[in-house]
């Protein structure tokens, strides 16, 4: 049945003539009467008769009339449930971002959220994992993403689910990059910026620096890995990162990956509030990052403990 031409009938049938229903509905007396024998043909009823100047409806039409209020009127609950729907709130994801984790490994993690069939609103906070696990006790946060489980001796309950690990790489403008690069030798005496002595992978570069008889010159300690980055684009030394977004890093800050450290991983963790993750959200955050960071051993090779760019060994 044309949903047009039942509506078309209804105005007819509660306005009592053709001619008013034309006029409400901005079409010529001779389309309405034209749409309503189609649909007494298909109906095979005459759905009105004459009666004086107007129609009256016939009793197959009063019947038809029936349908058409209860078919008309559910028409109306569901636009106007879809509306609501439309209007009602997105749910919150709240997400505390350790300040020393990648920017381009948070966007990551978080853009299957974007994806997900029911829409979420992300709220993400960024700040030392001391401060975003006192959010999180305060369930001001859902979760927090760290470079370390949860410390242990707080008084905060929390559970912790790794989610990956990368090898350490190091970054390096062109203009300090050697040709081609000795790694790690080439780190010897030369400009360095670090992350900050709060970040858990920050001794062991320093423990790996000792081992290597390597003394490079720190030009600069961070705490957001972004700004350091950016400073490592403008040529002030040689950084540190995962070397699973070593690609991502090229590309974006144009600083070519000068070699890779096999002995330090950096890990990454979430951190909730329940041990057993039942948000659709966070379970998706999870999956996607552990997708992300499967552990990149493929370059390692004994009795090495740093590979550099270009090396025959590295992809073996």
């Amino acid at each position: 049945m044309n949903h047009k031409h039942l509506h078309y009938f209804w105005t007819v049938a509660r306005l009592g003539g053709v001619s008013r229903a034309a006029e409400q509905l901005d079409l010529t007396p001779q389309t309405i009467s034209g749409q309503l024998r189609q649909l007494e043909n298909e109906l095979g009823a005459a759905l009105f008769r004459p009666s004086g100047r107007g129609l009256e409806l016939t009793d197959a039409g009063r019947m038809a009339l029936s349908y058409a209020d209860e078919i008309l009127h559910l028409e109306s609950e569901m636009k106007q449930a879809l509306l609501a729907r439309q209007q009602r709130p997105m749910p919150i994801l709240r997400i505390g971002i350790a300040d020393v984790v990648p920017k381009s490994f948070a966007y990551r993690l978080l853009a299957p959220v974007g994806k997900l069939p029911e829409p979420v609103r992300l709220v993400c906070r960024e700040g030392s994992i001391d401060m975003l696990l006192a959010e999180l006790a305060l369930h001001h946060l859902d979760m927090v993403v760290a470079d370390r489980p949860m410390p242990s001796g707080l008084a905060i309950r929390g559970h912790s689910h790794k989610l990956g690990e990368s090898t350490l790489a190091f970054f390096a403008a062109e203009s300090l990059c050697p040709e081609p690069p000795a790694f790690p030798e080439c780190l010897n005496n030369a400009p360095l910026l670090l992350p900050g002595g709060h970040a858990a992978v920050r001794g062991l570069i320093d423990r790996w620096f000792s081992d290597q008889r390597l003394t490079p010159r720190l030009m600069g300690e961070f705490d957001d890995g972004a700004l350091m980055k950016a400073f490592g684009q403008a040529g002030a030394g040689f950084f540190p990162g995962p070397a699973v977004l070593a690609d991502e890093i090229h590309s974006r800050y144009n600083t070519p990956c000068v070699g890779r450290v096999e002995e330090i991983h950096e890990s990454f963790w979430a951190i909730t509030a329940e041990r057993r993750i039942s948000h659709p959200s966070i379970a998706t955050i999870i999956d996607s990052a552990r997708t992300a960071l499967t552990p990149d051993l493929s370059h390692q090779h004994p009795g090495t403990s740093a590979s550099p760019i270009g090396d025959p060994h590295a992809s073996k």
